[in-house]
Formats: structure tokens, C-alpha cells, sequence
């Protein structure tokens, strides 16, 4: 009869609850559970089961670098970061109204850990998300351009609750470059959250780009609806080898604070000013 259960177990697929039943039925004779309350540990095993195995899909979808938590960042090596902040990003509240959040500031001072981080914690809570740098967007496109398959490959950009584009900045971006970025920014604006870093100005973008009107379009509307997060400090990665064992220092506190975010036709303060920065920088 045991075997017999097991095997019908195998067939509807209740793993969760086969691997623990020998333990929950030990349980349920030594303190003499109800059939009620047995039936509901054994339901829990199988439920507990299942979520593990989406968490592990839905990580292993998202494609990250490395996993990164929160936990796992070391707050004390660059004080002046906003923790505060971070740790509120890392709610996902942002994702219920579908803001974007930039993450701006030197190399080596966390931003990509902490996307990661939140990406993780958007999984956690049942969302999906999807990790790319921004080498890996463009490659994805003109390769998805070279075989026909364009519309799969912006579908696979636009399903995701959560899109992180990582290490914008880090050198001069193929052609082209700028109407793929376009493409995603301008479809998910709105409707699903983009998390981006960069390392530059966003004066800088357009020369990153090769196409300053795209940058222009791009961040009229990123920043239309955006949280900018400033990161100052040191590089992490390069502490060991600068001989620095002075211990943590306190940078000024970071200017970071949400942008405005307009109503009606108005565009956030910010958003213009970046734009129209970028702009100039096509008559020179």
C-alpha cells in the first residue's frame, strides 16, 4: 500500500510531498495530528517544493552575472552610499508603477551588486527578471537582425517585470547601437521597470551611442519617470590593490533623490536638462 501510494504520488507529480510523507507520518503519530492537520503539513511540503523550484527557474532565467544580495554587500566600505534608499528599491514597489531606476557613478562602487540585488529580490517575490549588459543587448540585437528574428528578440526584452542594462559607459557601443536601446526604452516606458547603470555623464551618452538623437529620445523618456541613485567613493575591487587598509571612509552624502515626476505633457527637470545637454552636443 505504501509503494502504491508513492507511485500515484510519482503520477500527480507531488514530489515535495513524497520526499517528507515517511517523516510527516512519524510526526502525525507522535503528537497524534488530525487527519485536518496532517493533510495540511503535507500540502505545505509540496507548496514549499514548488516555490523553490520557480525561484531557481526564475534565477536562472534572469541570467545574472553572479547572484548578489543585499546581504552580501560590504555597506561599510563606501559609507556615503544611500542605504536607505537601496533597501527601499529592493521592496519593488517601484515595479507596481512601472518607474525605472539609474544607477550613476564611478567603477568598483557597488552598482552592479546592488541591481543584481534587487533583481534578486523582484524573483523573491514572484517577478521575473532579466540581467543584460548592454554589450549583450546590442549583440543579442544584430544577431537576432541577422537571422530574421527581431520581433523574438525585442518580445524577449519587453516580458520581464524587472530589466536591468548594465555598464552603460564602459566604452564606445557599436552602430545601431542607439535604436535598439531606443526600442526597449520607448515599448517598456510606462508598463514594465528598466533598471540601467552608467558610469558616464548622460552628456556623454550620445558620443557612447554614436547617435544623438537616439540618446535624446532615449532619456526624455528613462527620466521622464525615473529614480536616479548617485554612487560616490571608491572602487571596491581595487582596494587590496592600492594597499588601502585605512578602514572605511565617509564620503559627502550622495545627491540622490528621485526624480520629479511630471504630469500630463510635463517632462521631469531633469530629463530636459540632460536632453537638451546631449542635443547641443550634436552642432559641435
Amino acid at each position: 500500500m505504501h509503494d502504491h501510494l508513492r507511485s500515484t504520488l510519482r503520477y500527480l507529480r507531488l514530489s515535495g510531498l513524497a520526499s517528507s510523507l515517511d517523516v510527516r507520518l512519524q510526526e502525525a503519530q507522535a503528537s497524534r495530528l488530525s487527519h485536518l492537520e496532517f493533510l495540511e503539513l503535507i500540502l505545505q511540503d509540496e507548496v514549499a517544493v514548488r516555490d523553490h523550484r520557480k525561484l531557481d527557474r526564475r534565477t536562472k532565467l534572469a541570467c545574472f552575472r553572479d547572484l548578489k544580495t543585499l546581504d552580501q554587500f560590504d555597506w561599510e566600505f563606501n559609507t556615503s552610499l544611500p542605504r536607505k534608499q537601496l533597501f527601499e528599491l529592493a521592496t519593488c514597489k517601484f515595479l507596481d508603477d512601472a518607474r525605472d531606476v539609474l544607477l550613476m557613478g564611478p567603477p568598483g562602487t557597488g552598482k552592479t551588486h546592488l541591481a543584481q540585488a534587487i533583481g534578486y529580490a523582484a524573483i523573491k517575490q514572484g517577478r521575473t527578471t532579466l540581467y543584460r549588459s548592454i554589450f549583450d543587448v546590442v549583440h543579442n540585437f544584430l544577431r537576432a537582425e541577422a537571422l530574421g528574428d527581431d520581433d523574438a528578440m525585442i518580445a524577449n526584452y519587453l516580458r520581464p517585470d524587472l530589466l536591468i542594462i548594465d555598464d552603460m559607459g564602459m566604452k564606445q557601443l557599436p552602430k545601431r547601437s542607439g535604436e535598439y536601446l531606443f526600442e526597449i526604452i520607448m515599448r517598456r516606458h510606462q508598463t514594465r521597470s528598466t533598471i540601467m547603470t552608467s558610469n558616464r555623464p548622460l552628456e556623454d551618452w550620445g558620443k557612447l551611442l554614436g547617435d544623438v538623437p537616439s540618446a535624446s529620445a532615449i532619456l526624455d523618456r528613462f527620466l521622464h519617470h525615473a529614480e536616479i541613485v548617485t554612487f560616490q567613493g571608491r572602487s571596491y575591487r581595487l582596494r587590496n590593490r592600492l594597499g588601502d587598509d585605512s578602514g572605511p571612509v565617509s564620503e559627502p552624502a550622495a545627491n540622490s533623490k528621485p526624480a520629479s515626476a511630471p504630469t500630463g505633457n510635463r517632462r521631469a527637470k531633469a530629463a530636459n536638462a540632460d536632453v537638451d545637454t546631449t542635443a547641443q552636443a550634436a552642432t559641435t
